[in-house]
């Protein structure tokens, strides 16, 4: 293991993270940190179709957010637009404040939000990978019950066994 990664990227296993507290996925349904940032997609407010990609990435805090088609936001500038700070808003109710900050290296006070300590402008982030890890989950929620293998993710080891 190098001094870059940590042990759970070297195991074939990862422990799931219960959340803080339930949240309401209609705004926000899906939120995640990984791939070096906190990323999701956000329900447009004004289109049933639309939704947008948004992402902070860990430590620089490059801001970006553009909806499902590529089309940019009209509200992101220097300051994070609605979007985002929905994001960030459903981020801290899924994982806790200082797990966010932690994970984008957000210095936050005793009575502040991650978004206080944001300290960038946009930036680029590949919307078409967010989105489709977003659509990847979905489809495991449209599969029926059932106890049978899921052939795509044979490649998981077996309850209980951890490689590495």
């Amino acid at each position: 293991m190098n001094a870059d990664t940590t042990a759970w990227e070297e195991r074939g296993t990862v422990r799931v993270v219960p959340p803080v507290r339930s949240r309401k996925l209609a705004k926000v349904p899906f939120v995640e940190l990984a791939e070096g940032r906190l990323q999701g997609v956000v329900s447009s407010g004004s289109d049933i179709a639309r939704v947008y990609v948004s992402a902070i990435a860990a430590h620089s805090h490059g801001l970006s957010c553009g909806t499902n088609n590529n089309r940019p936001c009209g509200g992101l500038s220097r300051y994070p637009c609605k979007h985002l700070q929905a994001l960030v808003k459903e981020a801290e109710i899924q994982y806790g404040v200082e797990r966010v900050a932690r994970y984008l290296g957000v210095e936050v006070g005793e009575n502040d939000g991650v978004l206080g300590g944001l300290r960038a402008g946009p930036t680029g982030v590949p919307a078409g990978a967010v989105f489709s890890r977003f659509l990847r989950h979905l489809a495991y929620l449209e599969r029926p019950d059932s106890t049978a293998p899921v052939p795509e993710m044979a490649w998981f080891p077996a309850a209980g066994a951890v490689a590495g």
